[in-house]
């Protein structure tokens, strides 16, 4: 087969290192990738949001099947192009992929249908908006409506915090477009889990939870990213969690998917909060979570092509067959990060990080030139640690991250803490 996959992080860096690993792939492209996919995949100078272009290039090389990594081609209508063309394509199509395209939308069906979310109110005008927040108790999360990067919820924690952040949204518009509604809603209190699934329509098969590390540092503390780090087990996440998270909250999401005539075909993204009042959905997306991926699939011990190409055909897959060991992924950013950053800083002890066994480096955003590798972007390096405790996976994880560096380097220190110090 010939398998494209789209988008440039350490998500697709992840998705080009599993696919590369089945039998049935004879050539592997990536476009625009980054220089440590194309050790692995050949690379193609197309922006993942030229849809025309990634067509007609399909197209030209005859890809079997297209791997869609990142949400905003999806929310485009990517996956409408290409099968308009008759080509197989593995995602949602543009109606579906607006349960993370649109928070208000996707607030409204959980709404409707009852799974259980934060209360929550919306809003199109910043005057509407700013009256609710001087009358308002605190904490409160307030969300642009449409895509930013995972930068676009903000918590206030006074009414001043609010009157800032919902300026700085819909007045000074810091996240474009997206931010023309927003959504203010309750803090909830608790452990964060993921859970994604392979579906097609209202059939799915769940992955292992896994835990991401949103805020920029230790603690969880400073702005929100769009992940720096993440770790799977995860031991909060019972297996009677994980069975009312199904019965709950994934099953009847895509009933009502398919209930208000948008069929849900790819990878359902569920973000939970573990509330004592039970399981509650933080956001959905229509993709494989970043750094999610980086640890789920080195946990998959199916053939990912297998997995992927019955869903694009519109079927089911095959139960997928998961590792019993744990993984552990840290995220190194430029310092800045996610804020004002300098790119083009050279990395070094790349090399010498991945000689180490059980340790996988994945690029997010390099750049490679006659020196070696320079920093591209905010979060630069996804480095995964696998062992058979979730204490080893973190050890080799931390083991391959000291090896690694560059002037203004970033990483958190504590993925997977709350994990082990509660054992």
């Amino acid at each position: 087969m010939k398998i494209l996959v789209i988008g440039s992080g350490g998500r697709e860096h992840t998705l080009v290192w599993k696919l590369a690993q089945s039998p049935r792939v004879e050539e592997l492209w990536c476009s625009p990738g980054n220089a440590g996919i194309g050790k692995l995949a050949q690379l193609a100078d197309l922006r993942d949001n030229n849809i025309a272009g990634l067509l007609a290039f399909a197209e030209q090389l005859k890809i079997d099947l297209t791997v869609v990594g990142p949400e905003a081609p999806l929310s485009m209508g990517i996956v409408d192009a290409f099968r308009a063309e008759g080509l197989r394509i593995f995602g949602p199509d543009k109606n579906a992929a607006e349960i993370e395209s649109s928070k208000i939308f996707s607030k409204r069906l959980m709404k409707k249908y009852d799974i259980p979310t934060a209360r929550f109110e919306e809003f199109d005008n910043a005057p509407e908006a700013l009256a609710y927040v001087r009358g308002a108790t605190f904490p409160l999360w307030i969300k642009a409506d449409g895509l930013a990067a995972g930068k676009g919820a903000i918590v206030a924690r006074s009414k001043e915090e609010a009157e800032k952040i919902v300026n700085t949204i819909m007045v000074d518009h810091a996240f474009g477009p997206a931010g023309q509604r927003i959504i203010i809603e309750e803090e909830m209190h608790g452990q964060e889990a993921t859970v994604m699934a392979f579906a097609a329509g209202t059939d799915y098969f769940p992955m292992p939870p896994a835990q991401d590390h949103k805020p920029i540092f230790d603690g969880d503390q400073g702005p929100n990213t769009g992940g720096m780090g993440c770790y799977s087990p995860v031991p909060a996440m019972t297996p009677q969690l994980e069975q009312t998270a199904q019965e709950k909250i994934i099953g009847p999401i895509l009933k009502a998917m398919a209930a208000e005539g948008r069929p849900y075909y790819g990878i359902l993204y569920t973000g939970l909060m573990l509330t004592e009042e039970g399981l509650k959905v933080v956001e959905f997306n229509c993709r494989f979570g970043d750094p999610e991926a980086e640890v789920i699939l080195p946990r998959l011990e199916s053939d990912l092509v297998d997995l992927l190409e019955p869903i694009a055909n519109g079927k089911i897959c095959d139960a997928p067959r998961w590792s019993s060991r744990a993984a552990t992924c840290v995220v190194m950013a430029s310092g800045g990060y996610p804020d004002k950053y300098e790119k083009g800083k050279l990395i070094s002890g790349l090399e010498e990080a991945g000689k180490i066994d059980d340790a996988i480096v994945f690029h997010a955003a390099t750049l490679k030139m006659q020196d070696g590798f320079h920093t591209n972007g905010g979060r630069v390096l996804s480095v995964t640690g696998l062992g058979d405790t979730l204490e080893e996976s973190v050890k080799k994880a931390y083991e391959a991250v000291e090896k690694i560096s560059w002037e203004g380097a970033h990483y958190r220190r504590d993925i997977a803490s709350k994990a082990i110090s509660r054992r």
